[in-house]
């Protein structure tokens, strides 16, 4: 094993096998949530994670193939976002707040050439910007109505003063749906301080220097701000509109 590299063996899983115990015991102890669900994500995440290890190197090969793993990344995430969301109304849109994150911003980077135009570096972006689509889509659809139904006599008490529905509706909702994006603004506030993200790792342990990992990582911290505010702010739409609700 080199000085950067993972040593694929037994200790590795007698490794991930503790710290998935160690993570349901504490979830069931605390009566937070059943301990099952942890183990059940750590062995969906093995699995997957088995199964694109074997067919990564051909899927970086071609364009085509890179198009057609990020497409299922999208699928993935958007039926991901739906069911979380837990709408009984148009719950399939939430497709829409991701795909309106992340294409802009992903033809960007590629456009202005700020990223690489190879996949094997539009693939992982695409990605990591999905999957924070996926997460700001999912807790601001979330946040949004749990707060409609909370709040409902507010939302109704807006509609007697004479507010449209979408005024009425955001402004019961909007901070709630706002909220949503707290983990991102707080992951590029602290960059370097307190965490070292994924993107500056991987660079660094690929050989590039300390200062080009840097641009790499503010990058994507950057360009993961604007797909996430999108995602939000069309959840929120869709919900003030009436398209998205339980």
């Amino acid at each position: 094993m080199s000085g950067t590299t993972i040593n694929v063996g037994p200790v590795l899983f007698i490794t991930l096998a503790a710290l998935t115990l160690l993570a349901a015991a504490v979830f069931g102890l605390t009566r937070l949530g059943s301990g099952g669900a942890v183990v059940r994500a750590a062995a969906r995440a093995v699995l997957q994670l088995s199964v694109v290890s074997l067919v990564i190197a051909a899927v970086l090969g071609s364009w085509w193939s890179a198009f057609v793993f990020i497409v299922v990344m999208y699928f993935v995430a958007s039926v991901t976002s739906a069911r979380r969301i837990g709408a009984s109304r148009g719950r399939w849109l939430s497709a829409l707040p991701i795909g309106l994150g992340v294409l802009p911003a992903l033809g960007l980077l590629v456009g202005s050439r700020a990223l690489p135009a190879t996949p094997l570096a539009v693939l992982p972006t695409a990605g990591i910007l999905v999957g924070g689509a996926m997460t700001a889509t999912t807790l601001a659809g979330r946040r949004a109505l749990d707060e409609l139904t909370a709040r409902y006599g507010e939302y109704e008490a807006g509609l007697a003063l004479g507010f449209s529905e979408r005024d009425a509706v955001l402004e019961v909702c909007r901070p709630a749906a706002g909220q949503a994006l707290v983990p991102a603004l707080d992951q590029t506030r602290t960059v370097g301080l307190v965490t070292l993200p994924g993107a500056f790792v991987g660079v660094l342990l690929g050989g590039a220097s300390p200062v080009e990992a840097g641009a790499t990582q503010l990058l994507i911290l950057v360009a993961l701000l604007a797909v996430e505010t999108v995602a939000i702010g069309t959840t929120a739409e869709l919900i003030a509109r009436g398209v998205l609700r339980r």
